[in-house]
């Protein structure tokens, strides 16, 4: 953006506000957003060996990913009560922690950007609750947007 357009969330006076998006047309978008929760090789064997002691921590972050998505505006006062039509989150054990990937889609007037962000912190904090029994040093790193398609701003690509 640059700095003579104006910011879409703020009014005149410098306020946050909702951006008013109901005279936009809906239409298909997605977006994809990873994350890495680093752990040390203990918990990588209790991850592997299914061996952790609150029990499926893949199974569980995966489900708390995907309710985050769909809670999203609860958490944030201006992302926009959307439909989530798909949300799919991945985890996978690596030898240094557990990869996540978190792809969500709607048919909507608004992106879903926020969503697969939310999707993948909620379950890498996740992840991190299931082990902080084990280790207290587990770390979240590097959530990011990586793609997203549809909407006015087309797709775009990390």
């Amino acid at each position: 953006m640059s700095t003579d357009q104006p910011f879409t969330h703020l009014d005149s006076a410098g306020a946050a506000r909702m951006v008013d998006v109901t005279e936009k047309k809906p239409t298909v978008r997605s977006a994809t957003a990873t994350g890495f929760v680093r752990c040390n090789s203990e918990i990588v064997a209790a991850l592997r060996d299914g061996t952790a002691p609150k029990g499926d921590v893949l199974a569980v972050a995966r489900i708390a990913g995907i309710a985050a998505a769909k809670r999203t505006p609860e958490l944030l006062p201006l992302a926009h009560v959307i439909g989530v039509h798909g949300a799919v989150v991945d985890l996978e054990i690596t030898d240094d922690g557990v990869a996540i990937e978190a792809t969500v889609r709607t048919a909507d007037r608004t992106g879903v950007e926020m969503e697969a962000l939310t999707a993948v912190s909620v379950a890498a904090l996740s992840v991190v609750d299931m082990v902080k029994g084990l280790d207290k040093s587990v770390t979240v790193e590097q959530i990011q947007l990586t793609r997203k398609t549809g909407g006015k701003s087309g797709d775009w690509v990390r």
